[in-house]
């Protein structure tokens, strides 16, 4: 069994057609690969009441995303986009400041006022979070978020190739998102509606919910082979009281915690690993860590090379986890934020539920 990796490791051909660039027709309408056990089984999204139990607790991502990235011009005439990653001050007679990605032909200078579609303008104050920060802090005319509400655009992922339409402002969004401030979605959720929520609670199964705001860094690439060597980026989340104390009574019933997305997963074992304090995490969870919470995972697939594939090897196993992707590519799963799903066990209780089998 393989102990030492790098990035490498993680990498594998994906054909490009697999790559969902539309939502199915209903949300809950997306293929499931079960891969709890040695076999995966391919089943559908509507199978999952059947595959829980009573007493289960599923876990919730419920932020919401903003309409992050906005378009402007310099003084120059040059075009630019900002991708607005969090909102730092709170409303003064100056204006908001965030901190944004810019991605421009020539970089601004500190100081420079900057033309923004829909008449408002972005003030560039300097780095953040310090002097050679990644993200840039800008000052806003007015309210960040009722200025992206109104002239915002979806912030797809980079392998969505289409312009955000009405379609993404819709189903790029969990259907019980209620505290704004992520970049992408909590895509696990994406596969769940009224409907089967209503079917979950039939079962018997409980929710409950936390909030961690998705970053643009989720997709950034890791630029090194050393994993060691990676710096994750900062996420801010809160895992209320309520929630905490329905994961305590669902471990001492004997229920299982299922985490809806890797997003979840670093919430809840962000708690543990830093204090009942932290609310802004950069976690980095790779093959050897010890799990203290979830014991199931929903989650998409994810992109080669990527953190994420990481995480859910160090949840499942290295080799489980490459097997799966490569029987998920051979009967045609659609990958990534708009595809299907796939269930996973810890691998300590995988390997219980196989001696069961």
């Amino acid at each position: 069994m393989k102990t030492h990796f790098s990035l490498s490791d993680f990498d594998f051909t994906l054909p490009d057609e697999l790559i969902a660039q539309h939502p199915a027709a209903q949300r809950s309408a997306s293929r499931l690969l079960d891969g709890r056990n040695a076999d995966p089984a391919d089943r559908r999204f509507q199978d999952l009441p059947e595959l829980l139990a009573p007493g289960d607790l599923l876990v919730f991502n419920d932020t919401k995303v903003v309409k992050a990235r906005l378009f402007g011009q310099k003084s120059s005439g040059g075009r630019l986009e900002l991708l607005i990653e969090r909102v730092l001050s709170p409303h003064t007679d100056s204006g908001h400041e965030v901190a944004a990605h810019m991605k421009v032909s020539k970089k601004p200078l500190p100081g420079a006022i900057l033309q923004m579609e829909g008449g408002f303008t972005a003030t560039l104050l300097g780095r953040w979070p310090q002097e050679n920060g990644p993200l840039y802090r800008f000052r806003l005319s007015s309210d960040p978020y009722a200025l992206m509400a109104q002239h915002g655009h979806v912030p797809l992922p980079p392998y969505i190739t289409h312009s955000d339409s009405a379609e993404d402002e819709r189903r790029y969004q969990t259907v019980f998102a209620k505290n704004p401030g992520a970049v992408a979605a909590p895509t696990a959720a994406l596969h769940f509606d009224e409907a089967m929520l209503a079917q979950l609670e039939l079962r018997g199964v409980e929710r409950a919910s936390l909030t961690l705001h998705v970053g643009a860094g989720t997709f950034q690439p890791v630029k090194t082979n050393n994993l060691t060597e990676h710096v994750m980026h900062f996420e801010r989340f809160e895992v209320p009281l309520a929630t905490q104390q329905a994961i305590a009574d669902c471990k001492k019933r004997g229920g299982r915690v299922v985490a809806v997305g890797t997003t979840t997963v670093r919430a809840l074992e962000s708690v543990v690993k830093f204090g009942p304090d932290c609310n802004d995490t950069n976690i980095f969870i790779t093959p050897g860590f010890e799990f203290a919470v979830v014991d199931l995972l929903l989650t998409n697939f994810h992109l080669p090379k990527s953190t994420l594939m990481m995480l859910v090897s160090a949840f499942s196993g290295y080799e489980h986890i490459m097997a799966l992707y490569r029987h998920a590519i051979a009967q045609r799963y659609r990958f990534f934020s708009y595809g299907d799903a796939m269930l996973l066990a810890r691998n300590d209780l995988q390997t219980t539920l196989r001696a069961a089998a």
